[in-house]
């Protein structure tokens, strides 16, 4: 079949979640798409799929369609229907840790707390894949955990988004076809710039500045869908 890799974007199906900020990984595989060209639309492996070859590489782009906690079963078809290794596997997953607007890749590690890695972990037996963290940032005081993420963006937020799905698309793409050493060179914790939201207290770059300070990171989103 030839070198296969695949973009897991994790969220929850259904109108309902469509523009939540949980569907983070949606939206990037969303954009990623419509770059590549590579309509996501076809249902099979527990997931909404999109499939050709680019730059000589089998790219398959898919968005489960099980809920978020439950994300695991489409990994785990996917992988055996492609034999995929865990360096030929990327998911990308939102993260209330990272500031709203500043995306992290790392090539493997724990679920930081966050339920879809957690099933897809569980599903696969192992924890050596790459993820893009793509930054939604804490609720404000008062504000629960679930109510955060699976509410949608707020105005200031929203008029960014199209520039942080570009940036995490763009990360995803350089993953794909340039591996996963030099894509964390290229663009961890980038961040895009957000007028009415200041920068955090990470020195963080302008949009596509260039590599900020690798940090650990514990993700999570509490105990939602």
């Amino acid at each position: 079949m030839g070198e296969t890799r695949l973009v897991l974007g994790l969220g929850n199906p259904g109108p309902r979640y469509a523009a939540t900020r949980h569907n983070a990984g949606f939206m990037t595989v969303d954009r990623l798409a419509a770059n590549l060209c590579l309509p996501v639309d076809r249902a099979g492996d527990f997931a909404l799929k999109g499939q050709g070859m680019v730059r000589g590489i089998r790219i398959v782009l898919a968005k489960p369609q099980t809920f978020m906690n439950e994300s695991g079963r489409a990994a785990a078809a996917l992988a055996a229907r492609f034999g995929l290794s865990g360096e030929e596997i990327l998911v990308v997953c939102d993260d209330v840790d990272l500031p709203y607007g500043r995306i992290r890749l790392k090539p493997k590690g724990g679920d930081g707390g966050h339920n879809g890695l957690r099933s897809v972990i569980l599903e696969l037996g192992h924890g050596e894949f790459g993820r893009l963290r793509v930054g939604i940032g804490r609720p404000p005081p008062g504000r629960s955990m679930t109510d955060h993420v699976l509410g949608p963006f707020d105005e200031t937020e929203a008029t960014a988004a199209h520039d942080l799905w570009e940036l995490a698309a763009r990360a995803a793409e350089t993953v794909l076809f340039s591996g996963m050493a030099e894509t964390m060179n290229l663009f961890n914790n980038q961040r895009i710039e957000i007028r009415g939201i200041p920068g955090d207290l990470e020195g963080t770059e302008p949009p596509f500045g260039g590599p900020g300070p690798e940090k650990p990171t514990k993700g999570g989103n509490g105990n939602v869908p």
